[in-house]
């Protein structure tokens, strides 16, 4: 599936051949600290599938729970975040951002990761009040 997206500001533009089937939620720590959510959603790809047509975002290291390292890129004037890479450079080395993506209406997650990082309540969403806009 074809996709593209941009930071919140617009600095940053890409385009991304994308496998809808690899739409993950991420319950890790370091996703919940780098969102301020509970979770992110992210889609999994090889680098060569990602392709910036505008902007260079700004890149941080960091060594995750599971002892390898992830670079965050995120627009440095915004701070949206828009994608995470790998040092091993393998097939699912990227992650695209699920916020960030245009067509993200049409990307359900299929997995969830790091569950044991969850919080609590997450799965008693559904009992609170809910209004369609505030």
């Amino acid at each position: 599936m074809r996709i593209d997206g941009q930071c919140h500001c617009g600095a940053i533009t890409y385009q991304a051949e994308i496998d809808p089937e690899q739409v993950s939620i991420c319950h890790c720590t370091d996703c919940q600290a780098l969102t301020g959510s509970p979770y992110r959603v992210t889609v999994i790809c090889g680098a060569e599938q990602v392709r910036l047509t505008e902007g260079v975002p700004k890149v941080y290291r960091k060594r995750g729970d599971n002892g390898r390292i992830r670079f965050q890129h995120f627009c440095s004037d915004c701070g949206s975040p828009l994608f995470t890479s790998g040092e091993d450079g393998g097939p699912d080395d990227w992650g695209i951002r699920w916020g960030s993506i245009r067509q993200r209406d049409r990307l359900p997650p299929r997995r969830q990761v790091w569950c044991r990082s969850a919080a609590p309540w997450i799965n008693d969403l559904k009992e609170l009040p809910a209004r369609p806009k505030d």
